[in-house]
């Protein structure tokens, strides 16, 4: 069985767009729209890895990494977002890796391979 991953972002067509990227690779992809399905999800499932939006309704990505880091202290997590400056917000650590959002998922894809080993 391949790498399973958890795609969590509030925008439907870029969950999609990751989704196919991640499938090309040949990985396993699950999605959640926001944290609180994204943190159900990850307590019924196991995943090698998660990406997450850090601006979403309701519970943020830092809060969501915050509390996956809690149900499993190993997650590989990373934070995917449109905004550069949480890079240097000390939340962000709480990632594997921080990937600003683009169109070009060449740096995504990368984090992931590098992060899973591939």
């Amino acid at each position: 069985m391949g790498k399973r991953v958890l795609v969590v972002d509030d925008e439907p067509n870029l969950r999609l767009l990751i989704k196919e990227e991640l499938e090309d690779m040949g990985l396993e992809v699950d999605e959640a729209s926001n944290g609180e399905e994204a943190i159900e999800k990850f307590q019924k499932s196991s995943y090698d890895l998660v990406t997450l939006d850090i601006e979403m309704p309701g519970m943020n990505g830092l809060e969501v990494a915050g509390k996956l880091r809690e149900i499993k202290k190993d997650a590989k997590i990373i934070l995917l977002t449109a905004y550069s400056h949480y890079k240097s917000d000390l939340a962000s650590w709480a990632a594997d890796a921080y990937v600003v959002k683009s169109m070009d998922f060449t740096e995504l894809k990368e984090e992931i391979r590098r992060l899973l080993k591939l």
